[in-house]
């Protein structure tokens, strides 16, 4: 076999290659500068966005469908869970980087409580009677009339200690005395209701429309958690909150306010374009079809909407968990709240 010759490049010519590797290199570098933010994105943090599938997340959904992350130059990737505790505890252990709307507020706060200065609530999702997250809800063929109607009977809530401290306290104070509250999915609610496993439930929407479309339960009282905790019917009880981790707001602070700005335009079509937006429930939630049109929305109040009578309010709702001894100590809301 023939050898090659060797050869020593010129002075020149080495001079000429490195030219060409360093414009080769100018060049990819202009072309990311110049691609679309989706491609840009690539190179960003990935934001793992903790969400459990309940109609409150809708901003959420509707911001990742409608591309407003991507827009943003984000790479956001939603991760869904059984319940609210799991993505408080996703973002605890480093698994997740933010929780959507939905996420139980005082589950958040007990992650707070357990590492000072892990979540920043940058949106909340007020609900009261006129905007229905909470109700409790009995079988279709049930006697009950009001709250006391429930005393000594099996009432279910959904899994987590901010929904059973929060159905506790309802039932006492709606005078339903003795009453034994049983954790459950709140996917199975419907189901225990119709088979008599449970008299009653404590439950977040979509359950309640689901049970009233197919026929077997019927809304007791809705609103119960401003009626009951907060002493006002129409009082913002903020019981859902999306948060990010504050180690990943000090790590990546202009993602942070690009994710936070990208999610506010999610929260700004859901309440301006509230029937185009219920599409998104579906593949998120269990609602679908029909129920799309039928189940209530949250409302949502982003960091800087936040009143003093807001803060006033959320700080209620947390003593009352203080109060229970389920916090370890009382938790300010103000020093939980994203500055921007």
């Amino acid at each position: 076999m023939k050898s090659l010759p060797s050869h020593t490049p010129s002075a020149p010519v080495s001079a000429r290659r490195r030219s060409v590797l360093q414009l080769g290199v100018a060049g990819a570098a202009m072309g990311v500068l110049g691609a679309p933010a989706v491609l840009r994105a690539q190179a960003g943090p990935k934001i793992r966005v903790g969400y459990w599938p309940i109609a409150a997340g809708l901003p959420f959904y509707s911001a990742v469908e409608l591309g407003y992350f991507k827009e943003a130059g984000l790479d956001v990737e939603p991760l869904k869970f059984a319940g609210a505790q799991q993505v408080m505890e996703a973002v605890l252990s480093g698994r997740a980087d933010a929780t959507a709307n939905g996420t139980g507020s005082a589950n958040i706060a007990i992650g707070e409580l357990a590492q000072p200065g892990t979540f920043k609530i940058f949106c909340s999702n007020p609900s009261n009677v006129k905007n229905v997250l909470d109700e409790v809800i009995v079988p279709v063929a049930s006697p009950a009339k009001v709250m006391a109607d429930l005393k000594g009977k099996r009432v279910a809530s959904g899994p987590g200690i901010q929904n059973v401290t929060l159905a506790k306290t309802v039932l006492e104070r709606g005078g339903a005395t003795g009453a034994t509250v049983v954790e459950l999915p709140i996917g199975q609610h419907v189901a225990a209701l119709a088979a008599g496993q449970v008299d009653g439930a404590y439950t977040l929407e979509p359950t309640g429309t689901i049970g009233r479309m197919n026929g077997t339960t019927r809304v007791l009282e809705p609103g119960v958690i401003a009626k009951y905790v907060l002493g006002d019917p129409m009082a913002p009880w903020f019981g859902g909150s999306a948060a990010l981790s504050s180690e990943f707001i000090k790590k990546n602070l202009e993602a942070a306010k690009k994710f936070v700005a990208a999610y506010g335009k999610g929260v700004n079509y859901v309440r301006t374009k509230a029937v185009e937006a219920r599409q998104y429930l579906k593949g998120y939630t269990p609602i679908e079809g029909a129920l799309t049109g039928e189940v209530p929305l949250a409302a949502y109040t982003m960091y800087s909407e936040f009143t003093p009578a807001d803060v006033a309010h959320f700080q209620k709702f947390f003593d009352l968990f203080s109060e229970k001894g389920i916090f370890s100590s009382r938790l300010m809301v103000d020093s939980m709240l994203y500055k921007g």
